[in-house]
């Protein structure tokens, strides 16, 4: 399988789709809302989505044609990685990855979850290190 890796241009049903899934998974992961509510700093995550494409920050993996994952970047940051469950382990998530560390502005950081080993250890085969831990009392 060939992942084709390109920056949206608009928002699809396909992306709506997608980004609505990787909501529902980051609200069920530990820390998962809380991030949410620190990324969007008061904005609708459709309004955050929308931005986003504007601002040329979601990169869009399409595996024959069909959209299976995408990578949100702002301010140097990637903020999020999604690939659809059935696509996970097949090279998506490196490939956007991959993407986005050959662009005329490379991000610099990477948010991750708690307890998100797969996620860590993609970044770390990059090279990067983990830097920044935030605890918060309940």
């Amino acid at each position: 399988m060939t992942t084709k890796v390109e920056v949206a241009r608009s928002i699809t049903p396909d992306l709506s789709h997608l980004w609505d899934e990787a909501l529902k998974g980051l609200v069920a992961h530990r820390g998962g809302t809380e991030m949410l509510t620190t990324e969007l700093s008061h904005r609708d995550p459709s309004q955050l989505l929308a931005q986003l494409v504007h601002d040329r920050g979601i990169t869009l993996a399409f595996i024959d044609e069909t959209l299976v994952g995408f990578a949100a970047v702002e301010r140097g940051v990637i903020e999020a990685l999604y690939v659809e469950r059935s696509h996970r382990r097949h090279g998506v998530g490196r490939s956007l990855v991959n993407y986005l560390m050959n662009s005329q502005f490379p991000p610099r950081d990477a948010h991750v979850l708690p307890g998100d080993r797969a996620m860590k250890s993609l970044f770390e085969s990059f090279g990067w290190k983990a830097r920044l831990l935030t605890m918060r009392g309940e």
